[in-house]
């Protein structure tokens, strides 16, 4: 079998990272696989670093549609059989080339909020991928959830299907010590501070708010924690001036983009999400893989491996004084921290590793290809 995969080359997430874990594990399963990306960047290099066939063909704009021509003479002339889209551009592209051959797209979050931290980009291109994926053949999703919501929005059940998001928990981490880490990303490191950190795009679907007020309230009662978020985005004027109002500023670290995740989660002692909708996100798997004890919103697929007191804890999204108790718990206890680390570390390999996302995958891609055939 052969799966031409489209995307557009900008991710930097969790899209990132399951792209270019599922093109390895497939690989691995025999599955001839290219990537083509339409832009330079952190997605094409890491590509390239991990060995993957992947072409770029960069584009002037969103609406340079000069690849299309170059995209179907290389389906044409290398023989794939199917192909796989991820994202908005990827959709548009697949609309207009028409490809004689089965198109699967992976939905890595809900398409009608990915574009809602831009007014101009929300009301142009959420519109135009959601005509996109009319022309689609079958539809991926990463939780069961995001699943049922598709259909409810008319998607045929016989078209979608769900796979959660898969890690290699065997292969080696690198990474800097916790102390290099923090000490260049300007926190002051003492061993027996904790630090509580969490690593998501700075925008408003990620309950980053929730975050500041969850720590505030730790601050009260334990002097000792120092809070770290990872990453960028449109909202980071309004958090540090949000952590400023609820007088937290200097227990507040906003470090910006981090290049390797694994810094990161390595740095930290509990690792935090306060998502209003998420799917299956990587920050957790990632931090699983750290033997990092996980703190979540239950949203998604995130019950799936967060286990409330075996692996993790929950709490009910927007509910910041819920957050704090539950950090409380693992603040208080470094027992507590390394047994549900030890357990989430331990269901992530049996249940979500990328050789069975691979699998998954291609179980739906020989239905697919049988079924347009």
């Amino acid at each position: 079998m052969r799966v031409l995969h489209l995307i557009s080359g900008g991710d930097v997430g969790g899209a990132k990272v399951q792209v270019i874990t599922l093109v390895k594990a497939l690989q691995k399963e025999n599955i001839e696989v290219k990537l083509i990306c339409f832009m330079p960047g952190i997605f094409y290099d890491e590509a390239k670093e991990e060995g993957l066939n992947i072409e770029l063909l960069e584009q002037s704009s969103r609406f340079d549609f000069s690849v299309l021509k170059k995209i179907k003479k290389i389906i044409q002339e290398e023989n794939y059989d199917l192909l796989h889209t991820h994202g908005a551009r990827a959709n548009m592209l697949s609309m207009l080339l028409k490809a004689n051959i089965p198109v699967i797209t992976t939905l890595h979050s809900d398409y009608r909020m990915d574009f809602n931290d831009n007014f101009y980009k929300k009301v142009f291109f959420t519109p135009l991928n959601i005509l996109s994926l009319k022309f689609i053949d079958h539809y991926i999703t990463i939780s069961p959830e995001l699943q049922e919501t598709i259909i409810k929005r008319g998607f045929p059940r016989g078209k979608t299907s769900f796979v959660f998001n898969g890690l290699d928990f065997d292969q080696e981490v690198r990474c800097v010590s916790k102390e290099e880490f923090l000490s260049s990303k300007g926190v002051p490191y003492h061993p027996d501070t904790v630090y509580a950190g969490i690593m998501a795009r700075l925008h408003p679907v990620k309950g980053h708010e929730i975050f500041l007020k969850g720590a505030a309230q730790v601050l009260k009662t334990h002097g000792n924690v120092r809070f770290i978020i990872g990453g960028d985005g449109s909202q980071r004027k309004e958090l540090e001036g949000l952590a400023g109002k609820l007088n937290i500023k200097d227990h507040v670290f906003f470090i910006g983009f981090v290049d390797n995740p694994y810094d990161f989660f390595n740095a930290i002692d509990i690792n935090v999400l306060t998502s209003y909708h998420e799917t299956f996100p990587y920050a957790l798997l990632e931090g699983a893989k750290m033997k990092k004890p996980g703190i979540s919103s239950r949203v998604g697929g995130i019950p799936e491996l967060l286990k409330e007191g075996e692996t993790g804890y929950l709490f009910e999204p927007r509910n910041d004084s819920e957050l704090a108790e539950k950090l409380k718990l693992l603040v208080e206890s470094r027992e507590k921290r390394n047994t549900l680390g030890e357990a989430l570390y331990k269901l992530g390999k049996e249940k979500y590793s990328s050789t069975s996302m691979a699998r998954q995958f291609i179980k739906i891609y020989n239905k697919v290809i049988k079924n347009e055939a």
